[in-house]
């Protein structure tokens, strides 16, 4: 079957691409997914998210390969297996990022990638409470949800301890600033999930020029030699794909975008004969084009928590009662409010630990609850049992690069992933300043008022030296893994142009979170739907003057046979 585009990844920018493509009626467009549909009560509410962690129906559940620098861990890296992809599973928390994480994009030779150029997509996505301001949008599909009102109030406690110790308030880390302290905004509308699915996708769904196929692995891009405008490049045609154990071809008369995240696009690209000639060598499959930038410029976000031990209430009291969850349950079936209805990283901010520090390089999470999540699918937090909370922190910038690479010609076995963590004097560095913060808000009046003590790590650490080790032991990532088919001017370092092309091949695509030439400040899935947004408006534009030189052409033609 033929469509005009075929988008692979129903994930957080497929969901987007779907809908701005097939929105005017003059484009097919199919997308496929390798997950089923997000329909379940779970992708809902707020707090599915802790069955969904380790669900091997509807998550990937991606380890790295042991980590050298990570005492030789494996780390977890959970990627969403279902329509909405990761956005589906997340926490929620909703960043951008800072200004100058996207000046960066354009200064790495990306022309209309500077944070000016980003923030129109950012406020067209957004339906925010603010309404229609220079930094939000009021009519967008997603509908940003501040906590405010419901965080639970030890979170104001720990505002009250950074403001004493002299950190800022910020009230909106999506706007004119990110440093400062507050309570985080989630993407929920009336209590529940707003993911690009659910915000994007079900309403353009029943669309006659949309077709959406589930349960769709795409195996292989296919392509041929391209016959136009002398170009020797190759031209992606079509997808195949094993669904249900029936292998299909579909093909794509304008373009292939590859929408499939930062793990399984390079894989994809890979298994297609686009990426490193060497490994694609090393597991006999052919060349089609050498991209060596395919899978490499890996990142992601590293964190480490901190276990408190409170002298007041905290969430912890409240899930260990059924009685609370009950009561909870029911407040959130009947009013769609309460801790179900929100994340439970609730506050938090962006700090600088040094002031030779030119911009907030740490992000804390304070969270009410301390907890674990069991390694099944039940549908629950375990909190720890005690009062307690936890603060956690990840650096925003980290200078590691990783690989995401094939592990045989089968599209059925995981890729290698290599986060190569702490590979870099400033990431070692940095695990240590961030512990350095955790410990230094700590000594808040207010927070030692309502602080028992240091359950984890407390005695373990006590200097730089055991500050390093205890992060090296026992940080995890915080999934956002990002940059694996990175834009860039340069087919030696990059994978797409500025326009989200493919170097060297004609008709293809990739726009999601692979695509970053640099780790956004914060959380990335905002990030990753304003790409999409502006990646469909590169799409669409370049159809339109495809057809505009078409057009021309036929006239000329007319005209030539008319003169003569």
């Amino acid at each position: 079957m033929n469509y005009d585009y075929i988008i692979v990844g129903a994930g957080s920018a497929g969901c987007i691409l779907a809908e701005r493509l097939s929105a005017s009626g003059r484009h097919s467009v199919l997308l496929l997914e390798a997950g089923g549909s997000d329909n379940s009560f779970w992708f809902k509410i707020p707090i599915g998210f802790a069955k969904l962690y380790y669900d091997k129906v509807h998550n990937w559940m991606y380890y790295s390969e042991p980590e050298p620098e990570l005492a030789g861990r494996q780390i977890y890296a959970p990627r969403g297996k279902v329509q909405g992809g990761s956005g589906s599973i997340n926490a929620m928390i909703y960043v951008r990022g800072a200004p100058r994480d996207f000046d960066d994009w354009a200064a790495a030779g990306n022309p209309g990638w500077s944070y000016q150029d980003v923030l129109p997509y950012f406020r067209k996505l957004e339906s925010h409470p603010l309404g229609d301001t220079p930094w939000h949008g009021a009519n967008g599909p997603v509908r940003i949800s501040p906590m405010k009102d419901g965080a639970h109030p030890i979170c104001q406690t720990f505002l009250e301890g950074c403001e004493q110790l002299g950190y800022v308030r910020n009230d909106d880390f999506n706007g004119a600033k990110l440093e400062g302290v507050g309570i985080y905004d989630v993407n929920t509308r009336n209590g529940q999930r707003a993911s690009s699915s659910f915000a994007y996708l079900h309403r353009a769904a029943e669309r006659p020029n949309l077709k959406i196929e589930l349960h769709a692995q795409a195996t292989r891009v296919l392509f041929d030699s391209n016959p136009e405008a002398n170009s020797k490049a190759p031209r992606a045609i079509g997808v195949e794909i094993e669904q249900q154990g029936v292998k299909r071809t579909f093909h794509a008369n304008r373009e292939v975008i590859v929408a499939a995240g930062a793990v399984d696009s390079p894989k994809l690209l890979q298994l297609s004969g686009v990426g490193p000639a060497a490994l694609l060598k090393q597991h006999g499959i052919g060349l089609v084009h050498e991209l060596p930038a395919v899978g490499q410029n890996l990142q992601d976000h590293l964190c480490v928590s901190f276990y408190y031990r409170s002298r007041v209430k905290t969430l912890n009291d409240a899930f260990s009662s059924w009685v609370s969850k009950i009561r909870f349950g029911m407040q959130y079936v009947f009013q769609r409010k309460g801790p179900f209805s929100m994340s439970v990283n609730q506050s938090g901010g962006f700090f600088r630990t040094s002031a030779e520090e030119a911009h907030p390089n740490m992000q804390i999470y304070f969270n009410p609850l301390s907890y674990r999540i069991p390694k099944s699918n039940r549908a629950q937090l375990t909190p720890e049992p005690y009062s307690g909370f936890l603060v956690c922190f990840n650096p925003c910038r980290p200078t590691s690069r990783g690989s995401v690479e094939i592990a045989s010609n089968s599209v059925a076995d995981a890729p290698k992933i290599r986060g190569n963590y702490l590979s870099t004097q400033k990431d070692r560095d940095e695990a240590i300043e961030g512990s350095r913060l955790v410990r230094k808000l700590m000594q808040a009046k207010a927070l030692k008022d309502i602080t028992v003590e240091e359950v984890t790590p407390a005695g373990e650490v006590t200097d730089d030296a055991s500050m390093l080790k205890f992060f090296r032991e026992q940080s995890g990532s915080i999934y956002h893994l990002c940059g694996s088919c990175a834009m860039g001017p340069d087919p030696r370092t990059s994978v797409v142009d500025a326009r989200l092309r493919v170097h060297g091949i004609d008709g293809l695509r990739v726009v999601d979170a692979s695509i970053f030439p640099n780790i956004t400040s914060g959380n990335t899935n905002a990030a990753t739907m304003m790409v999409a947004e502006k990646g469909a408006d590169l799409i669409l534009e370049d159809a339109d003057r495809t057809i505009a030189a078409h057009s021309l052409a036929q006239n000329v033609q007319r005209a030539a046979a008319i003169s003569s």
